[in-house]
């Protein structure tokens, strides 16, 4: 085997590798959550603001958060009621910054100058299918990391914060 052949084998067995790679990673990230109170689903979730900035890593953090605004919804929404919620775009707090050498790109770098945010549409119907609230809601905190009571040690905590002020200021406190 000369060495354009061999080099020629390598760039195909690359491509096919980064192709997979591609796949796997935006094959439907982000499954719909529903439960007795909530529905959550997002638009397109490979086209996030995130997606961009994430350069491969898993996207397991889409069920965390999906997941996280139906357990809310439980506690909020009233009984007879329930929540849907389309998620149109995320750029969670922090940046990847895989230019910074082996391993850094599984590590988030946060800085005040990379706030959380989310973009949302959501429904609030009644049980005989009367819309009792809608509208679309941009979530943002430019003072995240000054915030009190932070659960840094948590996934998501910035993201949490934003649907935890979300709910409470669209529906009141929790229930329970």
């Amino acid at each position: 085997m000369n060495f354009v052949h061999f080099r020629l084998s390598l760039n195909r067995a690359f491509a096919a590798l980064l192709v997979g790679t591609t796949t796997t990673v935006f094959a439907a990230p982000g499954a719909p959550v529903e439960t007795e109170k909530a529905e959550v689903s997002y638009r397109n979730p490979a086209g996030f603001t995130e997606m961009s900035h994430s350069f491969g890593q898993r996207t397991a953090w889409l069920d965390d958060l999906s997941g996280y605004v139906a357990k809310r919804a439980a506690r909020t929404i009233p009984d007879g009621e329930r929540l849907l919620v389309t998620i149109t775009d995320v750029q969670r707090a922090g940046m990847v910054e895989p230019w910074r050498g082996i391993g850094w790109s599984e590590l988030r770098v946060v800085r005040d100058t990379t706030p959380p945010r989310i973009e949302l549409t959501f429904q609030l119907v009644a049980a005989n299918g009367a819309v009792l609230k809608e509208g679309m809601r941009t979530l943002r905190d430019i003072d995240f990391l000054g915030r009190n009571g932070l659960r840094r040690d948590e996934p998501l905590s910035y993201e949490k914060n934003l649907i935890d002020d979300w709910m409470r200021n669209d529906f009141g406190s929790p229930q329970r």
